[in-house]
């Protein structure tokens, strides 16, 4: 399987685990943003109409240090958990379907899974990113990186 579109047709009934990639430009990231390939390791269930899937996804983000506002990457490797049932419009109303957050339908032939992990990936980008945890910044009177040593202002 590739991608984060899931075969249906091609997983046993029950438990397996699968490996995806994607590049980030496949998720709807922007390529200058996300460098590399998104990789996933999941656990996927199936029994009957009804999928599971629990896993990891992973991949690395170019970030701008709030601080002192050099260009940094970071690894993200998130949580991503999707229940799934088919798809059947004899049992719920269309507006049902859009309001429940927790579960996706699927055709019964494919499974994507593109937009949960981009979403999951981009929860888990940092509000305020730091290069490091010791980033001194920049001074506030001339701008210069504090993180070599102090500056020429008087008082530093």
């Amino acid at each position: 399987m590739s991608g984060f579109v899931i075969n249906l047709a091609a997983l046993p009934g029950g438990m397996c685990r699968i490996e995806l990639r994607a590049a980030a430009r496949d998720l709807q990231l922007p390529g200058e943003q996300w460098p590399g390939d998104v990789r996933g390791a999941l656990a996927v269930d199936r029994t009957g109409e009804k999928v599971s899937v629990r896993g990891r996804v992973s991949t690395v983000a170019r970030l701008e240090c709030a601080r002192c506002l050099k260009e940094y990457e970071a690894s993200l490797d998130v949580e991503l958990t999707v229940y799934a049932d088919r798809l059947s419009s004899s049992r719920r109303l269309e507006h049902d379907l859009e309001r429940d957050e927790y579960m996706k339908f699927h055709d019964g032939r494919q499974l994507d899974l593109r937009e949960d992990a981009r979403e999951a990936l981009l929860l888990d980008l940092p509000i305020t990113p730091h290069c490091r945890e010791e980033c001194r910044g920049l001074c506030l009177k001339c701008g210069t990186d504090l993180n070599p040593g102090p500056c020429a202002c008087p008082g530093s």
